[in-house]
């Protein structure tokens, strides 16, 4: 009965997708019934037509011989079964009235959260960065609403497309800002970085490859890619080279190549691989409903924005002095596409996304409430593992401090918590399940600077009991 069971679920999964061409690589919908025979192979009827205009010419001395079309089977028609999974499978799209109806979820606009809604979720995971939380939460709002007016068709207007170009340091939260936003919306999500693209035709990923990276994250579902997001990180690295003869085909060339992607265009990309061969299927992805946000860390950006800002004369009553925002710590909130276009970015990309926002860099208190106030925070997820062993952790708030005055010094942002917390918690999570009569380990601030050891209480008598560094004997390296 079990087996019964699967083979019936098999099924049932096998109506969602349709079958694909083994030799022109079309799918069902392009090519029309297909003709199964045995091992699983599909042929559409026009490449079978051509298999038996073929034979007219043919001398058979051995297996397929002089039949062109079917050359490819000979000497491994045994192992044919596997040649197409389901990954290469594309599903199938809703035919005739079921086209414009509205999706389920987030596409329903009875069901489409607010502004107000999108930014008190991104408030529970991501502390901080308050303006670029406001400003995604209307540009996502109002992408989806022009998702939904397309589909309603109620009148000539059509909304533009708002994607969106994110500056800040390393560290501030881009990458995670963007992961919580597709988790709120349960929506496909592609994250890609930018260094591995190059322009057509050269080694490396071309541009058309983060949508077939999205298609995968939908399950090869066209209809839900097409409404999902696309995040390109490292944006910065695709800037246009200064002072160079060759041909710049990670620079300049890939924007050149992304700006059909980010203003909407129908872009055949392979399923269920990431390059384009002649054994795997193509479908088209219009990229028109796609949101492109894109967010690098712009290193040097500072300089540019310094110099626009102090670029009147040095003498004289209204002249703006050199160093003036030399200490600005907010200074990239101040970016225009001015700086971008000075930085290396062409207009052409930067006039395809016109939402751009920086990300404030990580301050102390930041970083302290960032330890201590999300759903997912650093020290709960310790406080967690130690619980599994039966072992109540504490945290003293001048240790918490502390441990963001270290981070601050690594200069790599919120990334550098964890770094310095698997520093002086690697002792402990080897010494604690040593003993079963530990209930409770107090991180100190002594013990975070090195002057000191945390404070070990018995679960017997409940008496705290400070152990000493020989005691802990891994902890001399701390």
């Amino acid at each position: 009965m079990p087996e019964d069971t699967n083979n019936n679920n098999n099924n049932d999964n096998d109506k969602d997708y349709e079958d694909v061409c083994f030799i022109c690589r079309r799918p069902e919908s392009k090519a029309g019934k297909m003709i199964h025979i045995p091992n699983n192979i599909c042929i559409c009827n026009d490449c079978m037509q051509k298999t038996f205009n073929s034979m007219g010419n043919i001398n058979i001395t051995g297996p397929f011989q002089g039949m062109p079309y079917m050359d490819m089977f000979s000497g491994g028609v045994g192992n044919m079964q596997e040649n197409v999974p389901k990954r290469q499978k594309l599903k199938k799209k809703k035919a005739g009235t079921e086209k414009k109806k509205v999706p389920e979820g987030v596409f329903d606009i009875k069901h489409l959260p607010a502004p107000h809604v999108i930014k008190g979720k991104l408030d529970e995971y991501v502390v901080g960065q308050e303006h670029a939380k406001k400003i995604m939460s209307v540009a996502v709002y109002n992408h989806y609403k022009r998702v939904l007016t397309d589909n309603m068709e109620q009148d000539d207007i059509e909304i533009e497309k708002s994607n969106m170009l994110m500056t800040g340091p390393t560290g501030c939260g881009k990458t995670y800002l963007v992961k919580t936003l597709a988790r709120i919306l349960q929506v496909p999500l592609a994250i890609t970085d930018a260094t591995s693209l190059t322009e057509a035709g050269y080694i490396g990923d071309d541009v058309e490859s983060v949508v077939s990276k999205l298609l995968a994250a939908a399950d090869n579902d066209v209809e839900k890619a097409e409404h999902g997001i696309i995040f390109i990180d490292e944006i910065d690295k695709i800037a246009k080279k200064r002072n160079t003869n060759s041909r710049d085909v990670s620079g300049e060339s890939v924007q050149q190549g992304l700006l059909k992607l980010l203003e909407g265009s129908d872009v055949e990309v392979p399923v269920g691989a990431g390059s384009k061969n002649a054994m795997v299927p193509l479908t088209t992805v219009n990229t028109r409903n796609i949101l492109f946000i894109c967010g690098g860390a712009f290193p040097n950006l500072e300089k540019i924005i310094k110099k626009r800002l102090t670029k009147q004369s040095s003498i004289g009553f209204n002249a703006e002095l050199k160093d003036r925002f030399d200490k600005d710590e907010d200074l990239l909130q101040k970016v225009t596409t001015e700086d971008l276009r000075e930085f290396g970015m062409i207009p052409e990309f930067l006039g395809r996304l016109p939402v751009v926002f920086a990300l404030q860099a990580m301050t102390e208190d930041m970083l302290v409430a960032i330890l201590t106030q999300p759903k997912n925070a650093i020290l709960k997820q310790y406080k967690k593992l130690l619980a599994l062993d039966e072992v109540d952790l504490v945290f003293d708030d001048e240790a918490v401090k502390s441990i963001a005055k270290k981070a601050i010094e690594r200069k790599t942002g919120a990334r550098a918590l964890r770094a310095v917390i698997e520093e002086f918690m690697l002792d402990i999570m080897y010494e604690i399940p040593k003993d079963d009569l530990i209930g409770r380990v107090t991180i100190t601030e002594s013990y975070i600077n090195n002057c000191g050891a945390p404070k070990i209480e018995m679960r017997e008598s409940g008496e705290g009991k400070i152990l000493t560094q020989r005691e802990l004997p891994d902890n001399a390296s701390m």
